[in-house]
């Protein structure tokens, strides 16, 4: 194989599950990272044990100008990159009275916007490849705790389509929804065993099934515009 995977956000937790996993089926592999250079060096040295390429690229995904140029310089170093993982983003509480500019921009950057010129960019730089957004289940319901976090996955979800539509045949663009796969920041496994009870198949996930997923799509040429939920039906409540 002589392909090269581009994961935003591939120094930790489930970017670095997709990361890895790649680099294991045969990509040679670009991790975007933004302060995470300790973990994004640790996966480097990992995927290098492979036997693949890995080149780190740092960037401000809430900095537009940084983002303009991260595609072109990941093309700089792999000529082949064929695949795009827009798994970057933030994830904060609050409700809309407590959502302030601030907020609301920031999640819209890294979250929506980013994804949507990297496709911009990615689409521009080669003639085919596959993108796949990580979205999350919460798009399924009209939740209000995380208000610009939501607001800003239900956009990407339909970007996704839309993107899909005008990019084919030549590209193709999906997405995955994850469930309760890793706790958020200060919460622990047990805040996420508790809420698994609320939801059809009474258990969590695991990284390894988001990554199953992404192989699904990736090795699956006859999909695009579509959204796995991997989730335990949660987006069924």
């Amino acid at each position: 194989m002589n392909s090269t995977a581009i994961v935003t956000g591939g120094a930790k937790r489930i970017g670095r599950s997709i990361a890895l996993a790649l680099a294991r089926d045969g990509y040679n592999i670009i991790i975007h990272y933004n302060r995470s250079l300790k973990e994004a060096k640790q996966v480097e040295q990992m995927i290098t044990k492979l036997g693949r390429e890995c080149h780190l690229i740092s960037c401000d995904f809430n900095n537009m100008k940084q983002v303009s140029l991260f595609i072109h310089r990941a093309f700089e170093f792999f000529p082949d990159c064929d695949v795009l993982i827009n798994n970057a983003s933030i994830f904060q509480r609050a409700r809309l009275m407590t959502t302030d500019e601030e907020m609301l921009d920031r999640h819209l950057n890294i979250n929506f916007k980013t994804p949507l010129l990297l496709t911009q960019e990615f689409a521009q730089c080669t003639s085919k490849g596959h993108i796949i957004n990580i979205l999350d289940t919460k798009i399924s319901r009209t939740l209000i705790e995380y208000f610009a976090y939501t607001l800003s996955k239900k956009a990407l979800a339909e970007f996704t389509k839309m993107a899909a539509k005008e990019l084919a045949p030549n590209f193709r663009v999906n997405g995955v929804c994850p469930g309760l796969i890793l706790p958020p920041p200060g919460k622990d496994d047990e805040y996420l065993e508790r809420l698994s009870q609320n939801i059809p198949l009474e258990r969590r996930g695991t990284p390894d099934h988001v990554v199953d997923a992404v192989r699904f799509l990736l090795n699956n040429p006859y999909i695009t515009g579509q959204s796995i939920f991997v989730d335990g039906g949660e987006n069924l409540k």
